[in-house]
């Protein structure tokens, strides 16, 4: 549904022949129009809660500042997408895994990939992953083949299988048995503690499987039930598409009009749906005449219908629909209103993110302890989400304007809608500042030339004077 491939594409048109069976119609219009319901909402929630960096606040500075070599630019945009399959799926899942070059990553992992084994209830202590997933392989001949791949992740390590005709066998890409995690790289020392040297005078160099303390696999909800946006707002959007698709079919099928002419041979069904949707005419038998059936359809009933849908789709999805008409000249205290089904709706999926995020960031603790950087083990910090959200600009600014003289400008400056960076703001208001004085100084200097001249010389004869005495 998030790619509009809605349930009415496989709708069919049907009715009953002479014998009472259903038989499916050819020669009538099917309209199948999808609407983008579930795209749009899942959007509009990402975007309000994850579209701003979010701030990760902690009074230990060198941790933050290795944090923020994690929590980059990159990490946020996967941040997004996990957003995003999160609200389509209940649950999206990321692996935490070391890249070629010895880094710590992190990838996005399809949900429909992950089977997990959970220790609790409530589903917060993971005790095992299974991903199972395809790839394509080109065999010499030329043939694709898809091979089916299954890993088990657990603390102990990992297990790599295929699956072929007998089941489950061990990966030949792979070797066989318990693997670790990740590999390590580490220099081969003798019994002295010496680095062993190579024949060409490098250190001897040894990988060695590790692994993790946790599975290296972290689910992040939607809600707490792990549910779909989708299972709250489906039925709705059936019918919406059903009743606008039934519509479009009216006005391409049935006329404004029909034409009814007696005194002629009657017609099958066929034929009668037929000359309706040539000739608008429908001949029948009897006396010679001529009338008009008028069929018009009840517009305005159906638009009444649709338009409660829609609003059940967003009272449900807990959504804004921008199409309301009042939304534009809605003052701050009404936005707010507005916004309430999403603020609560997102609030409960950042407080799932939140939680998340503490155990990704568990993996980065240790990767900067292994890495000797620090240990930062029982470092604690705070998660805060900046959502996106719309305001009445204008009464905002008018309470700043009014603000000035009661708070400090630099409150006035940090809650100013068109400022994103305080600091940065406040110190072009001091650059302006200073460039204004400047500018007023020169000016006065240019329209008193000896103004400077005469003070310093009234100065001197003050002191000479007040010396003599």
């Amino acid at each position: 549904y998030y790619m509009n491939d809605n349930d009415i594409k496989d709708r069919k048109r049907y009715y009953i022949d002479r014998k009472g069976v259903k038989q499916e119609v050819t020669n009538l219009s099917n309209s199948k129009l999808a609407h983008p319901f579930m795209r749009k909402l899942t959007n509009q929630k990402v975007n309000y809660l994850l579209s701003k960096e979010l701030s990760i606040q902690c009074d230990d500075e060198n941790f933050s500042n290795a944090l923020a070599g994690y929590i980059n630019k990159k990490f946020l945009k996967m941040l997004k997408n996990v957003g995003r399959d999160a609200i389509i799926n209940g649950i999206a899942w990321v692996q935490v895994y070391y890249n070629n070059l010895g880094e710590l990553s992190f990838k996005r992992i399809p949900s429909e990939e992950i089977i997990p084994f959970w220790a609790d209830a409530d589903h917060t202590i993971l005790e095992a992953v299974l991903r199972v997933y395809s790839i394509t392989r080109y065999l010499p001949d030329g043939v694709k083949k898809e091979v089916v791949k299954v890993e088990y992740h657990t603390t102990q390590g990992v297990w790599y299988f295929v699956k072929g005709d007998r089941g489950l066998e061990p990966d030949p890409d792979r070797d066989e048995g318990l693997r670790g995690h990740f590999v390590i790289s580490q220099e081969v020392k003798d019994e002295a503690g010496q680095v062993q040297i190579d024949d060409d005078g490098n250190p001897m160099v040894q990988d060695v499987e590790a692994t993790w303390e946790k599975v290296p696999f972290v689910g992040f909800k939607y809600n707490a039930e792990e549910i779909s946006l989708l299972k709250w707002i489906k039925p709705l959007i059936d019918d919406y598409d059903i009743n606008t698709s039934d519509t479009s079919n009216n006005l391409q099928d049935v006329p404004n009009s029909i034409k009814v002419v007696k005194n002629y041979d009657g017609t099958d069904k066929g034929e009668f749906v037929q000359n309706l949707a040539t000739f608008r005419t429908a001949f029948v038998s009897g006396d010679g005449d001529m009338s008009v059936v008028e069929t018009k359809m009840d517009i305005a009933a159906i638009d009444s219908h649709l338009n409660r849908l829609r609003k059940d789709i967003y009272e449900a999805g807990s959504g804004v629909d921008t199409q309301e008409v009042s939304l534009g000249n809605a003052s701050g205290v009404a936005l707010k209103f507005r916004y309430a089904d999403l603020d609560s709706d997102t609030d409960d999926m950042a407080s799932e993110f939140a939680a998340s995020l503490e155990e990704l960031i568990w993996f980065i603790k240790v990767d900067l302890l292994n890495k000797g950087i620090g240990d930062f083990t029982e470092t604690t910090f705070e998660i805060i989400f900046n959502t996106d959200s719309i305001i009445n600009e204008h009464e905002i600014i008018e309470d700043a304007k009014n603000s000035v003289g009661v708070i400090s400008d630099e409150t006035i400056v940090a809650n100013h809608p068109w400022v994103t960076d305080t600091q940065q703001e406040l110190d072009r208001l001091a650059k302006e500042k200073e460039a204004k004085m400047a500018e007023m100084q020169e000016l006065i200097n240019q329209q008193n030339p000896d103004f400077g001249d005469d003070g310093d010389n009234m100065g001197d004869e003050g002191a000479s004077e007040g010396g003599e005495e």
